[in-house]
């Protein structure tokens, strides 16, 4: 199991290798590095400060997925997600997202499944609000790029289904605890056991999508968080005088994110800066500063939430392997 994983991984950094190929393989780097010098360094600062204002936002829809199951106060909650972004961003396999349900476990005694079940519709929110902001840019930016419409038509199908499939267990849990019972009846009686508190911690973990004030708080804050993002974007163009619209940038935001389901390396090294220059090319935006943008905004993302969740990742009393070890700290004491 572990040589796959790690055969995957290989897989994600050839993957990733591949994009950078494809983003920057006209580059002119004396041009690139002329466009950077230029930069006004202030709106990345204030890039950056906000960006931590998404991170809050993000924490929010977390507490309200559950809440209806178990309250959390969401200054508990800000260091987590800070650390499942830093280790999605430096570690492979997702890591950062298993940690942060692990230790939400230890420090609160959210059980596991129901903490990666609320993680599971956090994602599925997500890729709603990417398409939404691909759908209301394209009416309004003139952009050709056939990568652009065809990644909203191969995904939008495929979060749609999920929706359905999770607002349908939501309303009915009766449905999955017979489809586990099911599974459950042709194995030994410990593993049957396993099925049944499975599929009751699954249910727990959509109770804030039977709740109208959870849910509708959940959208919200799913929404409001990456328009939020997609602001930052915005920012880091002024300070290269780009003069693009905030349209432009929902779509640059929606593009990246779905681009995510791309196996690549972390922190979408490669995917990130192929379809930022991709979509700001297709703009109008001359290639040296499309390519010095997307290199400059990936840092302004990556780099502050990342140093933030390391530090929370401190506090906690864990340091850099705990990201490899996210499986062991599971049987760890609380």
């Amino acid at each position: 199991m572990r040589v796959n994983k790690w055969l995957v991984a290989g897989l994600g950094f050839l993957i990733s290798l591949f994009f950078l190929w494809l983003a920057f393989r006209n580059l002119n780097p004396e041009a690139v590095l002329l466009v950077i010098r230029e930069v006004n360094p202030i709106w990345l600062l204030v890039g950056s400060a906000v960006y931590f204002i998404a991170v809050a936002l993000i924490s929010l829809r977390w507490q309200f997925l559950l809440r209806a199951s178990r309250p959390i106060r969401l200054q508990d909650l800000i260091p987590l997600v800070a650390i499942g972004y830093m280790g999605n961003n430096d570690y492979p396999f997702r890591s950062g997202e298993v940690l942060r349900i692990v230790l939400l476990q230890r420090q609160h005694k959210v059980p596991m499944a129901r903490a990666a079940t609320t993680v599971i519709v956090e994602r599925v929110f997500d890729g709603l609000v990417m398409l939404t902001f691909i759908a209301v840019a394209l009416l309004v930016v003139d952009v050709t790029s056939l990568e652009v419409r065809r990644i909203a038509m191969l995904t939008a199908p495929l979060f749609l289904a999920a929706v359905a499939v999770f607002f349908i267990l939501a309303a009915r849990p009766d449905w999955l605890r017979g489809i586990l019972h099911q599974f459950g009846r042709f194995a030994p009686g410990r593993i049957r056991g396993m099925f049944t508190r499975l599929a009751d911690e699954i249910t727990e973990g959509l109770r804030g999508l039977r709740s109208p004030l959870d849910l509708a708080g959940a959208v919200l804050a799913s929404f409001a968080s990456w328009m939020v993002e997609a602001s930052v974007y915005w920012m880091v163009s002024f300070a290269f005088n780009l003069g693009v619209s905030y349209p432009v940038m929902l779509l640059v935001v929606g593009v990246v994110n779905l681009a995510g389901l791309i196996p690549a390396s972390p922190g979408q090294v490669g995917v990130f800066e192929f379809f930022v220059s991709l979509i700001l090319i297709a703009v109008g935006i001359a290639e040296p500063q499309a390519h010095a943008y997307a290199l400059v905004v990936h840092v302004v993302i990556w780099l502050p939430v990342t140093l933030f969740g390391f530090a929370c990742l401190v506090r906690y009393g864990l340091g850099w392997g705990a990201l490899g070890q996210a499986r062991e700290l599971e049987k760890a004491p609380g």
